[in-house]
C-alpha cells in the first residue's frame, strides 16, 4: 500500500515528539527502603549540631513577596499525563522537621525549595517559583512583560504564566531572555510566546553569543547518555517521599513534558553591552565558559536591580555535574562573580536568579557573590596546591574543606554540587583522569577485574560475609565498593544487591547534596527492583531537532557509526539539498564517516531531499522504502549503498543499566 508523504511527516513529528518513556510507577517489593541505622541517625544528628540554625534570612527572603499560588500544582500535557506535581513534596512542610532519612542540611534546603507560587521580587519584576526545577521571572516594560528563562517544558510554562495573569494585568509578552544555554532556562519557550509572533517581528528574543551551538550540541552527541545519568540525578525514577526524591538542592526536580526552542533574534556580544527593551535598560554581562559555555547576567539600572542566572545560587554548584558534562572553569566562574560586584558598584538593592530565592540588601548581595566567589577559587586554587605536592585527585578530594568562614554561610553548602566533586572537577580540567601511577593507567574492565578479585578473595560467598561485618560496623562506603565486584563479577547475585542497596541507601539518607541522595536511592531502587521505565525528559525533541545544523546531524551520525562493522566498508554519498545550493557529501572509510560541503569525484548514490527527509532518514528511523515511495526522498545511483550506510548506525537504547553489568 503506498504511503503518502503526509503520512511519512505525521509519523516523522510523533516519531520525534515521543520524548519520554514511560513505564511502570515505582515497584512494589518485597524489599522496601529500610530504616535509618543508628549509624545514620548519628552522622545526621552530629552536623545538625554544627549548622548555623541562627541563621534564618534564607526563611524570610524565600517567603518575601508572594503575592499567590494555584489550589494545585498538578500540570499535564495534551494527553492527561502528569508533567510536573508540586503536590507531591507537600510532606516538606516548610516547619516539618527534619526525618532520620534525611541530612538535615539538605531538608532545610529542601523545604525551602517547596516553597511555590508568584512571588513580588521588586517594582515591575516577579518570579514563579515551584513550577520547574528552575525560575520563571517577568519584567514588566511599557507595554508588556519580559520573560527571562521560561522553564524546561512548554507545559510548565505555560502554566507558570496562567497563575502570572491570575495575579497580574493580561498584557502580552514582547521578549523572552535565555539567560543560558542549558535546557531548563529556554526548554519552556513556546509555552510563553509563539513563534509565528517571534518570526513576524512582534516578540524579541535575546541570548548570548554561541547560545544555539552549546543549546543544541550539549543534548546530541552525548545526549542519551546524559540524559539516562539525568535521570538518577534528578530522583526521577524515586518516589516523592522521606526515603526518597526530596529534591535536588538546585531546586525539586524535573519536568517531564516537551522541550522547544525558538532561536534568539538578537545575540549579546560583550559585557558592558546595553539594550532597551520594552522601555527597560538592560546592562549585560557575558559570562561564557563558567556554569555554562554560553552565559549572561544582566543589571537593570533604573530597577537597582541584578540578575545572576545560575552564576550564583543558594548552594554551591557544580564545576562537574554528575549526570556527565564538560568540566567547568572554577577560576574563570570566580572571576565573573567579582566582576559582577564591580558591576553593581554602590547601587544595587535587589539580587534574583534562574533558581531558589531572591536577595535584597546591598551589603547582603556583596557578601552573597563575594562568598561564592571565594569558595570556588578556594577549590581551585588548594586542588592545585595539592596537586604540586604530588597529591592525587582522590587523596585532594578527600582533604579539601572550604574555612568555616565560608562554609557556615547557607549558600555555599554543598546540596547540589559538592566540595568532593568539584575538586576532582578541577583536578581532571587541568591534568585528566590519570593520577600518574601506571596501575591505574590500564586497569582490567570492571566485569574482568570484578572476577577476579572475587576469585582472590576467597569467593562470593566469602566476600558478602565480610561485607556484612562491614555493614554492621558502619562501614558503607567500603561495603558498596567491596560489592560492587561481587555484582559484576555474578548479576544475579540478590544477597549481594540486596546488600549494596542497603548500603547506598544509608549513604542517600546521609548525604547533603541532592544529587548524591538520588544518585544512591536510585542506584537502590535499581538493585532491588530492576530498571523501572518512568517518564524522564528527553532533551531531542523536534525543535532541538530543527535547530541543528547539517554539520551537526552528520556529527551525531559519526557518533552513532558502529565502528568495527563499518571497518572494511567504503561508501560515498552525496546529499542533495533541494530548494537550496547545499551538498554535501559523506564517505565511510576506516570505519570512520566523514562530512563536508561540496563533493570531489563519483560517489556510490546521490540522494535529493530536503531537511524534514534528512531527519526522517536519518534520526526518526521512517524506512527508506516509505521515504522513496512518497519522495520524500529520492536516489539515484547504488540503493544498496544507502541501505547498507544506514545499517551500520547504531540506535541507543536509553535504559542501559548501570549499577549492573
Amino acid at each position: 500500500m503506498a504511503i503518502s508523504r503526509k503520512r511519512v511527516h505525521r509519523c516523522l513529528l510523533v516519531a520525534l515528539t515521543a520524548i519520554t518513556t514511560t513505564g511502570t510507577p515505582y515497584a512494589q517489593s518485597d524489599i522496601m527502603p529500610q530504616d535509618a541505622t543508628a549509624a545514620t541517625r548519628h552522622a545526621n544528628q552530629s552536623l545538625d549540631r554544627k549548622l548555623a540554625w541562627q541563621d534564618q534570612q534564607d526563611f524570610e527572603f524565600a517567603q518575601r513577596g508572594f503575592i499567590g499560588k494555584a489550589d494545585s500544582t498538578v500540570i499535564r500535557d495534551a494527553s492527561g499525563k502528569i508533567v510536573w506535581d508540586m503536590d507531591q513534596f507537600a510532606f516538606e512542610a516548610i516547619d516539618a522537621p527534619a526525618p532520620d532519612t534525611v541530612n538535615p542540611s539538605l531538608w532545610r534546603q529542601a523545604r525551602l525549595n517547596t516553597l511555590h507560587g508568584l512571588f513580588k521580587v521588586t517594582d515591575r519584576v516577579y518570579q514563579v517559583r515551584g513550577y520547574d526545577l528552575s525560575n520563571l521571572s517577568i519584567i514588566e516594560g511599557d507595554t508588556g512583560y519580559i520573560v527571562v528563562d521560561p522553564l524546561i517544558t512548554r507545559e510548565v510554562a505555560e502554566a507558570a504564566m496562567d497563575l502570572a495573569f491570575d495575579y497580574l494585568p493580561k498584557k502580552p509578552v514582547v521578549a523572552v531572555i535565555y539567560s543560558h544555554s542549558h535546557a531548563d532556562h529556554f526548554g519552556g519557550v513556546k509555552g510563553v510566546v509563539d513563534a509565528q509572533a517571534v518570526a513576524e517581528g512582534k516578540v524579541r528574543i535575546i541570548a548570548s553569543e554561541g547560545f544555539m551551538k552549546h543549546a543544541v550540541s550539549e543534548n546530541v552527541l552525548a545526549g542519551n547518555v546524559m540524559s539516562r545519568r539525568a535521570s538518577y540525578m534528578f530522583g526521577s525514577l524515586l518516589p516523592k517521599d522521606p526515603r526518597g526524591n526530596v529534591g535536588v538542592g538546585l531546586g525539586k526536580t524535573i519536568s517531564s513534558g516537551q522541550v522547544t526552542l525558538i532561536e534568539p533574534t538578537e545575540l549579546v556580544l560583550e559585557t558592558g553591552q546595553e539594550l532597551v527593551v520594552d522601555g527597560v535598560r538592560f546592562v549585560f554581562m557575558n559570562t561564557p565558559g563558567a556554569e555554562a559555555p554560553a552565559e549572561l547576567m544582566f543589571y537593570l539600572p533604573d530597577f537597582k536591580t541584578f540578575y545572576a542566572a545560575e552564576e550564583a545560587n543558594a548552594t554551591l554548584h557544580n564545576l562537574y555535574t554528575l549526570r556527565g558534562a564538560r568540566v567547568r572553569d572554577s577560576l574563570l566562574w570566580s572571576a565573573y562573580l567579582n566582576d559582577a560586584i564591580d558591576m553593581i558598584g554602590e547601587d544595587a538593592a535587589v539580587l534574583f536568579g534562574g533558581h531558589h530565592w531572591p536577595r535584597w540588601g546591598h551589603d547582603n548581595i556583596v557578601d552573597y557573590l563575594g562568598k561564592q566567589r571565594d569558595a570556588y577559587k578556594y577549590i581551585h586554587d588548594q586542588t592545585l596546591r595539592l596537586a604540586n605536592h604530588g597529591f592525587t585527585m582522590d587523596e585532594i578530594a578527600e582533604s579539601i574543606a572550604l574555612p568555616d568562614v565560608l562554609a557556615r554561610s547557607w549558600f555555599n553548602r554543598g546540596y547540589y554540587g559538592s566540595v568532593n566533586h568539584n575538586v576532582k572537577a578541577v583536578y581532571q580540567l587541568y591534568l585528566g583522569w590519570f593520577d600518574g601511577n601506571p596501575a591505574n593507567m590500564h586497569p582490567l574492565p570492571p566485569s574482568q577485574a570484578a572476577g577476579k578479585y572475587i576469585e582472590f578473595m576467597g569467593g562470593a560467598d566469602a566476600v558478602l560475609e565480610k561485607a556484612d561485618e562491614a555493614f554492621a560496623e558502619n562501614d558503607y562506603r567500603w561495603v558498596v565498593e567491596v560489592v560492587n565486584h561481587v555484582i559484576f563479577a555474578d548479576p544475579d547475585n540478590l544477597a549481594a544487591k540486596r546488600l549494596q542497596a542497603n548500603a547506598l541507601e544509608q549513604l542517600g539518607y546521609q548525604a547533603e547534596s541532592g544529587q548524591w541522595r538520588n544518585f544512591y536511592l536510585t542506584a537502590a531502587s535499581e538493585l532491588r527492583n530492576g530498571v523501572a521505565k518512568l517518564s524522564t525528559p528527553r532533551t531531542l525533541s523536534p525543535d532541538m531537532v530543527s535547530a541543528l545544523t547539517n554539520n551537526m546531524i552528520f556529527d551525531y551520525l559519526a557518533v552513532r557509526l558502529n565502528g568495527p562493522k563499518a571497518s572494511g566498508k567504503a561508501i560515498s554519498l552525496l546529499f542533495d539539498f533541494e530548494g537550496s545550493d547545499q551538498r554535501h557529501l559523506v564517505t565511510v572509510t576506516n570505519g570512520v564517516l566523514r562530512h563536508q560541503a561540496g563533493t570531489n569525484g563519483p560517489v556510490d548514490a546521490t540522494i535529493t531531499l530536503d531537511r524534514g527527509g534528512l531527519i526522517a532518514m536519518t534520526l526518526a528511523g521512517i524506512p527508506l522504502a516509505a521515504l522513496t515511495a512518497t519522495g520524500t526522498i529520492n536516489i539515484e545511483g547504488n540503493m544498496d549503498s544507502v541501505r547498507t550506510f544506514l545499517s551500520l548506525l547504531d540506535n541507543f537504547e536509553f535504559w542501559f543499566n548501570i549499577v549492573t553489568p
